[in-house]
């Protein structure tokens, strides 16, 4: 039996350097991330002449346009997340293989060697916000990407040549269990008047998988003397860029306004569900909507909400995103209105844990990439 898998494969522009990598989605648990592992090939010439090669995690930070750069100045920050002598191969550096890795080096020969990184799970989270349909240059957000050079140091400047970066991203997965179920009373009394107009609101779970559709259930309890004349339902997106003091925004991604069963007369109820399902797809031309990090060739969607293992240890590069349902009574001009929030967590399902099998017969569909973007796609039988 023949068991396919993919690698991701990238080389220097020089050639001399060739990257492969098992995938480029690494999961943070929270509580840790995924190691990020991969093989170095270098040409026979750098293992002749001992050169020095370096890998690192880097975690690249944009949080103004580019297209805003004038005189010097940088809305971009980089930070290096980890960095080791990946070759000549220091004396105390026996990490575990894995499987893959294992398989590879049989096939790559003896210039081929492995790399494991490992990376703080407070690390941010990979996201992109949309641009405008007016801006040129990369996107803000949060971007990581895996970097091997050859240079006499890890502080060297390095050159593009013998350098080569494959972007990767730091992904959550939604938790396997369901959490409270959702539910607020809010209450509103008036000037001069007596009674109190009650708005109860609930979710029918906490956790939404992207595209699901939200199921919000409202009740109208009107003892006041004033009507409620429209209701309104909201799906808000919060970004939260930790960098800056008031960098803390919503978008509205998902919206339904309805009259139905208006005007709720004094001394009269009303029970209904509002179904609301938050999707890329409405958002498209809608500046500033947080997205998954981008990997070319993958659809996105939106982001993901940010789990914290505490909320008070937010870092500083980072982008944390939220989600709520926002529930709005509208009471005329005079009235004013009546609103009530409840947050909820929308994330992509945790895939099968049941990891393939590597078997000596394998196959390996190799996805190769030039310097600067993508190539096309390849199959390659390794064997």
């Amino acid at each position: 039996m023949v068991y396919n898998f993919k690698v991701f494969k990238k080389c220097a522009p020089n050639g001399k350097v060739t990257l492969y990598m098992g995938k480029r989605d690494f999961v943070d648990h929270v509580a840790g991330v995924e190691p990020i592992d991969g093989i170095v090939v270098l040409d026979d010439e750098y293992i002749r002449d001992n050169r020095k090669v370096y890998g690192q995690v880097v975690c690249s930070f944009r949080y103004g346009r580019e297209e805003d750069e004038v005189m010097g100045l940088n809305f971009q920050k980089e930070l290096c997340l980890a960095s080791e002598q990946i070759y000549p191969r220091p004396e105390k550096s026996d990490k575990e293989q894995t499987k893959l890795q294992e398989r590879l080096l049989k096939k790559l020969g003896t210039n081929a060697i492995p790399f494991t990184f490992n990376i703080s799970p407070n690390a941010p989270s990979s996201v992109t916000l949309q641009q405008g349909e007016d801006d040129n240059g990369d996107p803000c957000g949060v971007s990581y990407y895996v970097k091997i050079f050859a240079g006499d140091s890890e502080t060297d400047r390095t050159h593009r040549r013998s350098t080569v970066t494959l972007g990767i991203r730091k992904i959550q997965f939604a938790p396997t269990k369901q959490g409270q179920q959702p539910c607020t009373v809010v209450r509103k009394d008036f000037m001069l008047s007596p009674g109190e107009l009650e708005l109860e609101v609930t979710l029918d779970k906490q956790l939404y998988l992207h595209g699901e559709r939200i199921g919000v259930n409202i009740c109208i309890r009107n003892n006041s003397n004033k009507m409620v004349k429209k209701i309104k339902a909201m799906v808000q997106q919060g970004v939260d860029v930790v960098l800056f003091q008031n960098g803390s925004y919503r978008n509205t991604v998902a919206s339904l306004e309805t009259s139905e069963g208006c005007p709720i007369q004094p001394g009269s109820s009303l029970q209904k569900v509002m179904y609301l399902t938050p999707l890329l797809s409405s958002n498209k031309q809608r500046r500033g909507v947080a997205l998954d990090g981008q990997i070319k060739r993958q659809e996105q969607c939106l982001a993901s909400t940010t789990l914290l293992a505490q909320p008070d240890q937010r870092d500083a590069f980072g982008i944390i995103i939220s989600y709520a349902v926002k529930v709005k009574l509208f009471l005329g001009a005079l009235g004013g209105e009546l609103s009530a929030e409840l947050p909820f967590v929308l994330m992509h399902p945790k895939p099968g844990t049941k990891a393939k099998v590597i078997h000596a017969d394998s196959q390996a569909d190799v996805e190769t990439f030039r310097q600067d973007t993508m190539d096309q796609q390849a199959s390659v039988d390794f064997d």
